[in-house]
């Protein structure tokens, strides 16, 4: 990033009944080195500010003003209207609509230039498809409107996994690791870990999808027939990729201490284990896209709505990720 540039990066709080608001608005009581801005319901934060108890200063987004550090207490907003008004800890579908016009805004934002990254809060995907919308989650709607192979790679400190799939059902799993996804995915995984990470070579270790990677055979053969023959067209390319691993012991020291990047096989196969490491201190990243997009590690969290008691952690680290991809673009 060159002296001259300061990002703007653009805060999607996510469901309106959860932490997602709460969040936004701890964040404003900060000094930040980037320009703020909010896509959200300008009237959501007010009344959740009183709730809160939280001093801040609304100002409506204006794309013609000059790009300035955020200040402490002020937060700059780029206003949605609710559909319905919102109660602290209760969804409600008919606000569904609002949830993905706020994306749909900020990635098209992104798209256009008018931000350099979007960053967002966590939201009920259950409540948007009860809504009446086909909706599997952030990475594969903002990869509808941006267009690219969206790849999703969590990180945490000296842990990042990758997914080959994203939110499938365990059945539909097999079917979906054929050559063409892993080629892709590898790709767009090595080229954004150099290009987004500033990392000269990544190490990338593969799990196999099978207990014991298939032990030969025995256990299932994708990995012979179809995720070895992947790994080593890429190996020939001079690629460091290992695997196919067993993912029982590959996320290990001997195996994690020297490697860039994991890419697993599905969903529930890598993410427990970084969570289980870094939770409430981990992103979520959508690689292969033309956009930079982070988001927090975790849920709603409705409980904790309008208490004050929602942490921080992980979207500190989502923004500091973001800042992070947004200095390799210029």
């Amino acid at each position: 990033m060159s002296s001259q540039h300061l990002p703007r990066i653009a805060l999607t709080p996510g469901e309106p009944a959860g932490i997602g608001p709460d969040l936004c608005l701890k964040l404003a009581q900060q000094d930040l080195p980037y320009q703020l801005v909010a896509i959200a319901s300008a009237e959501l934060l007010r009344q959740r500010a009183l709730e809160l108890n939280l001093a801040v200063k609304m100002t409506e987004f204006n794309p013609g003003d000059q790009v300035t550090p955020h200040t402490a207490g002020s937060l700059s907003v780029l206003n949605v209207d609710l559909m319905t008004p919102v109660i602290c800890g209760k969804t409600n579908r008919l606000n569904s609509p609002y949830v993905l016009k706020t994306l749909s805004t900020a990635t098209q934002g992104c798209i256009d230039g008018l931000f350099d990254a979007m960053v967002t809060g966590p939201v009920d995907k259950g409540i948007i498809n009860d809504a009446g919308f086909a909706f599997s989650g952030h990475t594969e709607f903002i990869a509808e409107i941006t267009g690219g192979h969206p790849v999703m790679m969590l990180a945490t400190p000296g842990l990042r996994v990758a997914l080959a799939t994203t939110h499938l059902p365990l059945k539909d799993i097999s079917a979906a690791i054929t050559p063409e996804c892993l080629n892709s995915v590898i790709s767009i995984l090595e080229q954004d870990l150099r290009t987004r990470f500033n990392i000269a070579k990544p190490k990338i270790l593969v799990c196999g999808l099978n207990p014991h990677a298939g032990e030969n055979g025995h256990l299932g053969t994708e990995e012979i027939e179809i995720i070895s023959p992947v790994i080593n067209n890429f190996k020939q390319q001079g690629f460091d990729i290992i695997g196919p691993l067993p993912a029982d012991t590959l996320f290990t020291p001997k195996y994690l201490e020297t490697a860039d990047a994991v890419l697993a096989m599905y969903h529930d196969q890598g993410l427990p284990v970084l969570k289980y490491q870094g939770f409430g201190n981990a992103v979520n990243i959508t690689l292969g896209l033309p956009i930079i997009r982070t988001s927090v590690d975790h849920g709603t969290a409705l409980d904790l709505a309008g208490t004050g008691n929602a942490n921080m952690g992980s979207l500190l680290f989502a923004l500091k990720t973001a800042l992070t991809m947004t200095s390799q673009s210029f």
